[in-house]
């Protein structure tokens, strides 16, 4: 069985121009088997610690999503030194990740052992995809694709010895985990039970909070049912997950059906489009955006045109709108602020995996490299040692909402000015002191160039560190970090 590291074009199945992983990436089927995958990584004790502690997968999840399909992309690139850089940036971004669970059990993301059953969900759960919709793959095909999946974690560890070599090997190295060492991680519950049931809007539909609820009051359990009815059974029995009547026939339905878009010309579905139009802000000018925010106008007017013709309950004139409370313009209060913003992970604290959270976001929107992507971890670690010192008042080694919202802190101390400047010379690509149009462009991915405040479509130093001091420390509402702080 081929291994392969990133070394050359030869060596490795990831560089070959149509490897199965990557005709995986624009297939529906994926989007069932990438939520089993995840449930069944959740579930490993160290994998479900570390994502309970730092993941923001809870509160932006569709951001989450975004940057993993991103880095896939990248991990499978023809060239190799793309596949190199990313494999880099992940282990930097690991290395950041250890810690203890619930139990006192330690966790370290960089464990190979536990790096190795990530990809083995990721290869069982597309086998198992390919079986549950109706089209098994042959011995050869899964033999070639078991290849890939090895030196896709031989690019990570360095080589892929953690995995069997041999594919009869894996099915029983699968087995003997699923039975001895998964258990009902806080983790894999949450994806289960709350997310499905709370998945906030993408940013797109931000503008349709109704019709957004509704949907996902029928999908979310629908979702969470074809999810549950996959799981190997073992690990269903001993995590007491109930079964509903039918959801076995539910999730065979939703395979093969997922299956069907087999049928349709070549590249109708691009999962990159969809991913990165669902991100775009209702106010973009992109033209996907323009388009879907006039669909949604002509259908507020027609539900408006709706109830009038047909009153409820005998009405003949509507009543006066119910009085409300709207907060100063461009404002939010300090615990609207605290959870939006600043708690990154959704836990209800403020610690430093949600500033580090800030830290890996920006970091993977501007691409950075060593030693930018360390000074700018770096200046985000003095601010958390900055807050805690001014706002931990019972000495917890986290701020609480309350704790934030009673002291009314002003934030834009000496740390958090670093920050931005870090931010600003990040940004800065080409080093000319002020940023562009395209510099710009590239931190915040949508066209807010039109909120760059010099004429001549740049943004110096002291009017960029301003506007980030503003909105990090006077709460105030801004076009362009209420998308990429905030967005989920």
């Amino acid at each position: 069985m081929t291994t392969g590291t990133t070394g050359t074009a030869d060596e490795t199945p990831l560089s070959a121009p149509r490897t199965q992983f990557r005709a995986f990436f624009d297939d529906p089927r994926w989007a069932l088997a990438i939520i089993r995958a995840t449930v069944l990584e959740a579930a490993h004790p160290q994998i479900g610690a570390a994502l309970a502690d730092n993941s923001t997968f809870v509160t932006h999840p569709w951001r989450r999503l975004r940057n993993t399909f991103l880095s896939m992309r990248r991990m499978f690139d023809d060239d190799p030194a793309v596949r190199e850089r990313e494999a880099a940036r992940l282990n930097r971004l690991h290395a950041r990740m250890s810690g203890s669970d619930t139990r006192g059990r330690s966790y370290d993301a960089m464990d190979r052992a536990t790096r190795a059953w990530v990809v083995a969900t990721l290869y069982e759960s597309a086998v198992t995809m390919c079986r549950l919709s109706g089209q098994p793959l042959d011995q050869d095909t899964m033999e070639r694709m078991y290849a890939e999946y090895r030196a896709y974690l031989a690019a990570l560890d360095g080589d892929a010895g953690e995995l069997p070599e041999d594919l009869n090997d894996f099915w029983r190295y699968f087995d003997r985990v699923v039975e001895d060492e998964l258990e009902n991680t806080e983790a894999a519950s949450i994806i289960l039970y709350r997310l499905f049931d709370h998945l906030p809007a993408p940013a797109l539909l931000e503008g349709a909070p109704t019709l957004w609820a509704a949907g996902r009051a029928v999908v979310g359990p629908l979702l969470g049912a074809i999810t549950v009815a996959s799981l190997p059974e073992p690990y269903r029995r001993k995590a007491g997950l109930p079964e509903m009547p039918g959801a076995p026939t539910l999730m065979q339905g939703a395979y093969l059906a997922a299956g069907l878009t087999r049928f349709l010309p070549e590249g109708w579905i691009n999962a990159e489009t969809i991913i990165e139009t669902l991100s775009l802000p209702p106010d973009s000018d992109d033209p996907r955006a323009r388009t879907v925010t006039a669909l949604r106008a002509r259908m507020k007017r027609a539900s408006a045109l709706l109830r009038l013709l047909t009153p409820l309950s005998g009405d003949t004139a509507p009543g006066p709108a119910p009085a409300t409370s709207v907060p100063a313009e461009g404002r939010r209060s300090a615990k609207e602020f605290f959870r939006q913003v600043l708690d990154q992970t959704g836990d209800g604290h403020l610690d430093w995996p949600d500033l580090a959270a800030m830290a890996r976001e920006l970091a993977t929107r501007l691409d950075l490299d060593e030693p930018e992507e360390t000074r700018l971890y770096d200046a985000f670690a003095a601010w958390w040692r900055e807050l805690q010192a001014a706002l931990d008042t019972d000495g917890d080694g986290r701020v609480s909402a309350d704790e934030y919202a009673a002291a009314v802190p002003s934030l834009a101390g000496p740390a958090l000015i670093r920050v931005a400047e870090v931010l600003f010379d990040a940004t800065d690509k080409d080093g000319s002191g002020t940023i562009s149009e395209a510099e710009h462009r590239a931190l915040f991915r949508t066209a807010f160039h039109r909120d760059l405040t010099a004429t001549d479509g740049t943004y110096d130093r002291s009017a960029f560190v301003g506007d980030f001091l503003s909105f990090m420390s006077g709460r105030r509402r801004n076009t362009a970090y209420d998308p990429l702080l905030t967005d989920a």
